[in-house]
């Protein structure tokens, strides 16, 4: 394992070997049958490009009114809780004894990214927030804590974990695209980042 520090972004690069990722992988598929992958909608009427679910007390939703955590999944049925093997990753990052209240699980098809954005949805930011990274590479790009400005991109491979505190909390961040089928780990293709974050 490499530790990079790119922006105050903790960068460990390698941190789950591939027995710890087929294993990750395999805890969320009782995730995902609970539930399911949706497409959520944004405030300007479109779509993400992304698919995505949570498990935990709250879960990361979004519809025409606007960006938050609810309760619940659209299907009305509460979360799954996270998986174990999801939080001992947060456990050995971030020693805290705070656990996350949320597993925000997004899913990138061939073609999906997330645009430049700020994780500021959650009530205190003292708290990090941790990415896992599962499946093709995608290439992860970092700005600062306002808009606009020079930013510098990462290339995440499957395994790689990023620790987002402190001055880097609040940057903005986004992927800009993956590389499709570069990893064997999801017979599909695709790739799967786990972000874990204390809500309230």
């Amino acid at each position: 394992m490499t530790l990079l520090k790119v922006r105050g972004f903790d960068v460990h690069k390698g941190y789950l070997d591939p027995a710890r990722q087929a294993a990750l992988i395999g805890s969320l598929r009782p995730v995902l049958k609970a539930a399911p992958l949706f497409s959520p909608k944004v405030p300007g009427g479109g779509r993400m490009s992304v698919r995505m679910t949570s498990a935990g007390r709250f879960g990361w939703y979004s519809d025409a009114s606007g960006y938050r955590y609810a309760q619940q999944h659209p299907s009305g049925l509460d979360w799954p809780a996270v998986p174990e093997a999801v939080l001992e990753v947060w456990r050995d990052l971030t020693r805290l004894e705070r656990q996350p209240d949320c597993c925000l699980l997004n899913y990138y098809g061939e073609g999906a990214r997330m645009g430049l954005h700020q994780d500021r949805d959650e009530a205190d930011f003292s708290y990090p927030v941790v990415s896992i990274s599962l499946g093709d590479d995608g290439l992860f790009r970092i700005g600062n804590r306002a808009r606009g400005g020079k930013t510098e991109s990462v290339w995440l491979n499957s395994g790689d974990v990023v620790v987002m505190g402190g001055e880097a909390r609040l940057a903005y961040h986004g992927l800009d695209r993956i590389r499709f089928k570069s990893s064997r780990l999801l017979p599909k293709g695709g790739r799967i980042n786990l972000t874990l974050r204390v809500v309230t």
